[in-house]
């Protein structure tokens, strides 16, 4: 081999080494722009399955929602108005009485769903506030969802529906969450509205219990029962809800950690009761 031979090689090894690595390094890559197209393939599919489980979440609370507050009030109009109609006639001024409390009813649901249009639609400058009655400008700041300060009204128009309601509060009641303020109320208001509605008389008990580590909320609807012999006749079957509203109370329950439980009782009536943890962190 001559003298020039050993460089030529060399360089040829070079050329060779050169050319492996500059393959070798285009191979990595395209297989990190692979990896990484696919990772951000990932990531948008599992941003577009979190958006629309929050979509689906945010649906579900909505329609929560409108149901607690047409349910409820569509009931008590439906009763009052029954009862206006049946005494019309005979006794006047129960019937407007009677029918104050539709209007009232129909005011007050009025209210609630411009809240919750509110909070779905707020004003162009981020103030949600509630239109005064006949006029297009903002009126008094929308007021905040029910809870159990609200338990009064409640228990008084059901009451003033025919349905005579007992209230027993025990523990020392503290502030709650939001949330929880939210959904005890509402566990009240939905076994009260079904009680009005499918009860067959008697009264009904609602049993909260501010305990230590939780929130218990009870609702007895005491009716009548065969056992006993005092069961009523049978009557026309009712329309039978889609069970929204239960299944919107364990939902709601479930949220916070807690359990709620819903069935007839042995000696006649329904019994609604729940546990909401309140040192859920």
């Amino acid at each position: 081999m001559g003298e020039y031979d050993v460089p030529a090689v060399a360089l040829v090894v070079a050329c060779a080494a050169v050319l492996g690595l500059t393959v070798a390094l285009l191979r990595t890559r395209r297989r990190w722009q692979a990896a990484v197209g696919e990772r951000g393939w990932l990531l948008e599919r599992e941003r577009e399955s979190a958006a629309e489980a929050a979509v689906a979440a945010e649906r579900d609370r909505i329609a929560r929602e409108l149901h607690d507050i047409v349910s409820h009030t569509v009931s008590l109009m439906v009763v009052q108005a029954s009862a206006a109609r049946e005494v019309l006639g005979t006794m006047p001024d129960e019937a407007a009485t009677a029918l104050r409390a539709v209007e009232e009813a129909g005011r007050g649901a009025m209210t609630d769903l411009r809240h919750l249009l509110g909070l779905l639609a707020p004003a162009q400058d981020g103030t949600d506030t509630d239109p005064a009655p006949g006029e297009g400008a903002p009126g008094t700041p929308l007021s905040p969802q029910p809870g159990l300060d609200r338990l009064g009204p409640l228990v008084d128009r059901i009451s003033f529906a025919g349905l005579p309601v007992e209230v027993r509060i025990s523990g020392e009641p503290r502030p709650l969450p939001q949330g929880i303020d939210v959904t005890a109320y509402r566990i009240i208001q939905e076994a009260l509205t079904n009680a009005l509605r499918h009860g067959d008389g008697g009264k009904a008990e609602v049993t909260v219990r501010y305990a230590e580590h939780a929130l218990r909320v009870e609702v007895l609807n005491t009716g009548a029962s065969v056992l006993t012999g005092t069961a009523p006749p049978p009557r026309p079957q009712r329309h039978a809800g889609t069970g929204r509203g239960l299944l919107g109370l364990r939902e709601r329950v479930a949220l916070h950690g807690g359990d709620l439980d819903a069935r007839r009782r042995l000696g006649g009536g329904y019994r609604v009761r729940a546990r909401i943890p309140l040192d859920r962190p």
